[in-house]
């Protein structure tokens, strides 16, 4: 007798079906798995066994040959345990019923116990999608699928929990859904001075912007930066989704679906693979970790050049595309790009009091960020230090929530200017968008052609000029981009 039970695996992002077919026949002791396999797949033969026997159940000595259906795809990960322990099981007709509108996931331990996996979120969205009718998942795993209504999520501790249900026990009840929302660690009303540089932070959160900050240390770079997740624009429910599954498969989401963006911080001694994702089946990097949120990279001239220019191709399309003998992996990377970095290799040019670099080493050092990688920064802002009287004044600085409010609107106008489009922020405008949603004046288009001209704009710069201006607008609560607007954009770009 043939067994099919089916499961799923995930290829970079992607989610792909997978049929576990099972036969039992007389001949030689054996236990064969094929079907294109990693080597983690090939060692669950052990782990299965085992789980079995000590669930209570015996295996005949007879030749047992599991298939992993389609052959031509590339299998790796613990997601099939469940399923293959189940497919000998039905093999054995030692559970019975109907099993083509049931997904099994999920890893086994020596004791037959269930454990968790990465990327079962994504999975039962996919198995929904494909109208399954019930979804067998680890019980840790149970949280992250909580709220999708299309399918049956049945959380398991135990094998043994698996074929009782089966044979029509009960289910335990579902986990209530944890809303996990954060408190955001900085606040901008503590940030004293640099009204430049929380201005430029505001404008990134509400267009997601790409952002530069230089200055010397100690000028508050770092803090902007870890404060900023405390003003970016409130998640959609597709976009938590998003962020959820990407984080799932990356195996760090715990509970419910994420309720803030992400901000990830690698230190400056990463290497390519771990900002873009790689090895030989590619996980998700950093680029995509930080999709739909903030990747900071402090220290930025310390990065490797080859690891910066990296990010070329994905702050200009939004994705990432990796090529491997098995095939083409594709990972959204739709993030804002904030970095920081000094004027110099001291840190302090021009002051010539405390800065002794040459002016041979102020070139070489800024040298080591590249003009293409600066034509995609959005905004840039010059940071001086902080005056004393800034420091210990009486001026009360606007708080995040205040703040957050501002950008919550700006993105309100952009859901709505938008809705019939695949964009969701202003830094996203194409070409041919800009033209239809930055519309300039008589007077607006001659002080653009002036910025153009004089400052030597690329045709990506003078685009990037328009869409910080259209968030600076939707800021002001205008429809239309105004003299000021640009003027204001345009300080924003000169700082570089």
């Amino acid at each position: 007798m043939v067994s099919k039970i089916n499961c799923m695996t995930v290829t970079g992002i992607d989610v792909v079906p997978v049929m576990v077919e099972t036969d039992i026949s007389s001949g030689l002791p054996a236990f064969d798995m094929v079907g294109l396999l990693a080597s983690d797949i090939k060692e669950s033969r052990q782990r299965v066994r085992t789980a079995l026997k000590n669930s209570g159940y015996v295996i005949p000595p007879k030749k047992i040959t599991i298939n992993f259906a389609p052959g031509n795809i590339h299998k790796n990960g613990t997601y099939f345990d469940v399923a293959v322990a189940i497919s000998i099981l039905k093999a054995l007709e030692i559970v019975e019923g109907e099993m083509e509108d049931k997904l099994f996931l999920g890893e086994l331990s020596l004791n037959g116990a269930v454990l968790k996996v990465p990327g079962a979120l994504p999975i039962v969205l996919e198995a929904a999608k494909r109208g399954c009718k019930q979804c067998f998942v680890p019980w840790d795993n149970l949280e992250e699928c909580d709220f999708i209504q299309q399918i049956q999520v049945i959380g398991v501790k135990k094998l043994n929990d698996i074929v009782r249900i089966l044979a029509g026990g009960s289910v335990e009840a579902r986990k209530g859904v944890t809303e996990k929302r954060m408190e955001p660690l900085y606040d901008f009303k503590a940030i004293r001075g640099q009204t430049m540089a929380r201005k430029a932070a505001e404008i990134a959160a509400a267009g997601m912007h790409n952002l530069l900050m230089i200055g010397p240390p100690g000028t508050g770079k770092t803090r902007i930066a870890k404060t900023m997740p405390s003003i970016l624009p409130d998640l959609s429910e597709e976009e938590r989704i998003e962020i959820s599954g990407i984080q799932s498969i990356a195996g760090l989401l715990e509970g419910g679906l994420v309720q803030e963006r992400p901000f990830r911080s690698p230190h400056h001694t990463s290497t390519v693979s771990a900002m873009i994702g790689g090895r030989t089946y590619p996980k998700p990097g950093e680029v995509t970790l930080a999709n739909l949120g903030v990747l900071y990279l402090d220290e930025f001239p310390e990065f490797s050049r080859n690891v910066v220019e990296t990010l070329r191709q994905p702050m200009e399309d939004g994705v990432v595309r990796i090529a491997r003998s098995g095939g083409v992996y594709q990972f959204p990377a739709d993030f804002m790009l904030v970095a920081s970095m000094n004027p110099c290799r001291c840190g302090y040019y021009p002051d010539r009091k405390r800065c002794q670099c040459t002016e041979r080493d102020v070139k070489k050092y800024l040298e080591k960020i590249s003009g293409p990688i600066l034509d995609r920064i959005d905004l840039s802002v010059r940071m001086n230090p902080v005056s004393f009287w800034e420091l210990r004044g009486d001026v009360v600085e606007e708080d995040s929530a205040t703040i957050k409010r501002r950008v919550n609107r700006a993105l309100e106008c952009q859901r709505e200017r938008y809705q019939k489009e695949t964009i969701r922020f202003n830094s996203q405008l194409t070409g041919e968008q800009i033209t239809v949603y930055c519309p300039l004046g008589k007077k607006e288009e001659e002080l653009a052609r002036e910025i153009y001209e004089s400052m030597e704009l690329s045709v990506r710069g003078y685009e990037k000029l328009l869409k910080v201006a259209r968030t600076i607008s939707d800021l002001n609560g205008k429809e239309e981009i105004g003299c000021e607007e640009l003027m204001k954009a345009l300080a924003f770009r000169t700082a570089s």
